[in-house]
């Protein structure tokens, strides 16, 4: 199978097509979606042909661009295309193949898919409302039955391998293994192991043969995370297993078969390595069968509260808790709207990664069903904190440890009771720490002791303040 994108809102697929005529007139169609199909006398084939005079494994036909090619895979009798012999021959529709006795004609199947913006903002694990996540939840939709290779594109904390899972789940093979391989985080001197197995003895500690993920994902899905970090000297060997689907231990003579759906991730420009020389480009065409780019979080804003409201709603960090009478049940509901709009206004550098994470750290800070300001990490409420910026009633110079028995923290009832809450609450924490530190000092590590609080949470409240030197977004150590 090929696939071509002319454009954004179409994705054209070209399936092979095989029919073959039996000794009794009647025709057998076959119709392949996988990239290589192959035909020989063994089960393990794609079409398999009860021929005497077909080889085991007699020839492949595969997709190269837009056209279709047949290749003799060393047949006993050859391969014959409208009666010729070849070793490798385009392919078009409307011509016979001949491998021994058996004729087969072959023809391509063309099927325009739209891919217009999804109307339902959730495919699976997928969330946005934003129309360039409805494009590739509906691309994604397309694509998945159909067995094609995938790489997926996109900076780092996107959710590639997310897409990835969904990929597999709406596949024929969704009931077979998934297999996740990140070739950034193995040396490279081991990734061929990792991902084609050794024989016993074939290196210093091999002490056992060992399957690779190739053989462990059979039936399945591979899914290469960051494949652009692949040697040079490892892509022909991925190249080869793609092309033929047979792969060869480290050490090993046997050439095993495999059936693997490989979909893979990068946040390089595969394009650009390519032109640099990094990356062949025989395999950036063998993977990119269809390529798909997944938006920075900083680009679809309106997906922010969605996929935080869905964290919040599925994330395991928050169920139970204090006082929660039903353990499956979110403790916290919903998001502030002040809070919403510093998420709003973040850069998101870590994308829905970062999100992910700052949500379930807000979580934990947080006392009510709902996220507030204060439950966010500085980084997004900023140096000095959104309420110090936008609240002329907070001081802004350092405040003495309160005196007893005087009303320290003012109530400024000309506020609506949740920024005086807001802006109580942020007077007492300034003036509690400060009274802390002073009765220690300035000894921060003493401080923190005595307050019952984590030296480095302490840290950042007391840089907050700018009760201590150093900035709230620095280092703790």
């Amino acid at each position: 199978m090929t696939v071509v994108s002319p454009s954004p809102n179409s994705l054209t697929l070209r399936r092979c097509k095989l029919i073959a005529t039996g000794a009794d007139g009647g025709a057998t169609e076959y119709i392949f979606d996988q990239p290589i199909v192959t035909l020989g006398a063994l089960e393990d084939n794609d079409l398999v042909l009860d021929d005497d005079r077909v080889s085991r494994h007699h020839a492949r036909i595969f997709g190269d661009g837009e056209a279709f090619l047949i290749e003799d895979l060393r047949s006993a009798t050859g391969t014959y295309v409208d009666r010729v012999r070849v070793r490798e021959a385009w392919l078009r529709s409307g011509c016979t193949v001949r491998l021994g006795g058996t004729t087969l004609r072959f023809s391509v199947v063309t099927e325009k898919l739209d891919l217009r913006p999804r109307a339902d903002g959730q495919l699976g694990a997928l969330v946005g409302q934003s129309e360039s996540m409805r494009r590739l939840m509906a691309a994604v939709e397309k694509v998945a039955p159909t067995g094609a290779t995938v790489v997926l594109e996109g900076e780092t904390g996107t959710g590639k391998e997310v897409v990835a899972r969904t990929l597999h789940h709406l596949s024929p093979r969704a009931n077979q293994p998934f297999i996740v391989f990140d070739c950034s985080a193995v040396q490279q001197n081991l990734i061929e192991s990792e991902l084609f197995g050794h024989e016993k003895g074939s290196f210093t500690g091999a002490l056992a043969t060992r399957q690779g993920l190739f053989e462990l994902a059979h039936g399945g899905t591979l899914f290469l995370d960051e494949v652009g970090e692949l040697a040079l000297d490892l892509q022909p060997k991925l190249l080869r297993a793609l092309e033929t689907r047979e792969i060869r231990r480290v050490g090993g003579n046997r050439p095993i078969q495999i059936n693997v759906r490989v979909l893979a991730a990068t946040n390089r420009d595969l394009r650009a390595e390519v032109k640099a020389g990094r990356f062949r480009e025989d395999l950036f065409y063998r993977l990119g069968v269809v390529r798909l780019h997944l938006p920075p979080l900083r680009e679809r804003r309106e997906d922010i509260r969605f996929l935080a409201e869905h964290m919040l709603r599925n994330g395991a960090f928050n169920r139970g808790g204090p006082g929660q009478k039903d353990p499956t049940s979110p403790r916290v509901k919903g998001i502030s709207q002040d809070a919403l709009q510093l998420l709003h206004d973040h850069d998101w550098p870590g994308n829905v990664r970062e999100l992910g994470n700052i949500v379930e750290r807000a979580c934990s800070f947080a006392d009510g069903d709902l996220l507030q300001v204060d439950d966010l990490p500085e980084s997004i409420r900023g140096v000095d904190g959104p309420r110090r910026r936008e609240d002329p009633h907070l001081p802004t110079e350092p405040l003495a440890p309160p005196t007893p028995g005087t009303n320290a923290v003012p109530i400024h009832a000309d506020l609506n009771f949740r920024d005086a809450k807001e802006n109580w609450l942020g007077t007492f924490e300034r003036d509690y720490l400060a009274a802390v530190l002073t009765r220690h000092g300035g000894n921060l590590s003493q401080a923190a002791r005595d307050a019952d609080v984590d030296r480095k949470h302490f840290r950042r409240l007391a840089r907050k303040y700018n009760l201590v030197a150093g900035k709230p977004g620095d280092d703790d150590e």
